[in-house]
């Protein structure tokens, strides 16, 4: 049973960042038509603000090494510690959810320019020039990020308080065999949030309100009077910001590097494409169905029987899904019908 709800948890904890990115993808698809495959290469650059962050607030010198009086010894010290003393210490702890300040502007900036520099130009063209447009972009930003950071992951720690493991089995009443890690339970809490915030965003506000009527009827809504296209061009930058936050609160469950973006990319269209083209709770309800059911074909017990299920397992669920569903979960009539 534990380790049934161990998976569950894995499952759970991996849909998160499955849907947080199929939620972006699917945002821009669903306003602007586009087909985006730079959308992993956001989730990888908000990795790598995370990464800045963190080298920024660990800048140092050398200082003498008071522990040591036999001989002069020196020792590098982060000149946040030695201007703020302990607080400079716990900015460092806490450097990961903190370069969130960093993320927002960064990815707000790189989603603005993306689109008026690049994506407003494939409008109206054919899904199969976006695609080719979209993954060259993606190709372009990885070398750069493998040009200034290497081609080896980065770790980043979680801060101490939270490096640890909860007793989720006390809470639920299971015994004190069942723990999880700490920070792939706030990962999945602040999945939630996002999540919530967004379809709150669109639900709940006037502006929100406009980008849903513009993404069933864009000429209509530009008819009265409402510019549209600069409503689309705010939510491409909140669709880079989602992806961006996402990639910032993964680095410590798993290290970035250069081609982190492509890694969950093609995961998450599967994703996008079993929740249903255009549907924003189809994409989120298949994250985390399809995060589950990968977990749970890694367990050891399944892959004795089927070797290698975990590698096709998400494949496997999509075309049964797609054969008995041919517009996903929660797919709308008439998206990509072309």
């Amino acid at each position: 049973m534990d380790a049934i709800f161990i998976q569950i948890l894995n499952g759970l904890d991996k849909g998160a960042a499955y849907a947080l990115i199929a939620l972006g993808l699917t945002l821009v698809f669903g306003t602007l038509g586009i087909v985006n495959f730079a959308h992993g290469a956001l989730f990888m650059l908000g990795a790598f603000c995370a990464v800045t962050f963190q080298k920024l607030v660990t800048l140092s010198a050398k200082v003498r090494d008071e522990s040591i009086t036999a001989f002069a010894a020196y020792k590098e010290q982060p000149y946040l510690e030695t201007w703020f003393g302990e607080a400079g210490h716990v900015i460092i702890d806490y450097s990961v959810p903190l370069s969130i300040l960093l993320a927002i502007p960064v990815m707000l900036l790189i989603g603005y320019v993306m689109e008026r520099g690049l994506i407003k130009h494939f409008y109206k063209r054919p899904h199969a020039e976006q695609i080719l447009v979209t993954f060259g972009l993606a190709i372009v930003l990885q070398e750069i990020i493998k040009a200034y950071f290497g081609a080896n992951p980065i770790p980043q720690p979680a801060p101490e308080i939270l490096s640890g493991s909860a007793n989720v089995g006390a809470w639920l009443g299971l015994g004190d065999n069942l723990v999880y890690p700490w920070w792939r339970l706030i990962y999945f809490c602040f999945s939630a949030v996002v999540i919530f915030s967004v379809f709150a965003f669109l639900q709940f506000t006037t502006y929100g309100m406009v980008v849903r009527a513009g993404m069933r009827d864009r000429e209509t809504v530009g008819l009265l009077g409402i510019n549209i296209e600069r409503r689309f061009t705010v939510v491409f930058a909140i669709a880079a910001i989602v992806a961006g936050v996402a990639g910032v609160m993964y680095t410590p469950i798993l290290p970035p590097d250069y081609h982190l973006g492509m890694d969950f990319l093609v995961l998450s269209f599967v994703v996008v494409v079993v929740g249903g083209m255009g549907s924003l709770g189809g994409a989120v309800l298949a994250g985390f169905l399809l995060g589950v059911v990968q977990s749970f074909a890694s367990m050891n017990e399944v892959k004795d029987i089927f070797p290698g299920i975990d590698q096709i397992i998400l494949y496997l669920v999509a075309v049964i899904i797609l054969l008995v569903l041919p517009r996903g979960l929660m797919g709308r009539t008439g998206v990509m019908d072309d």
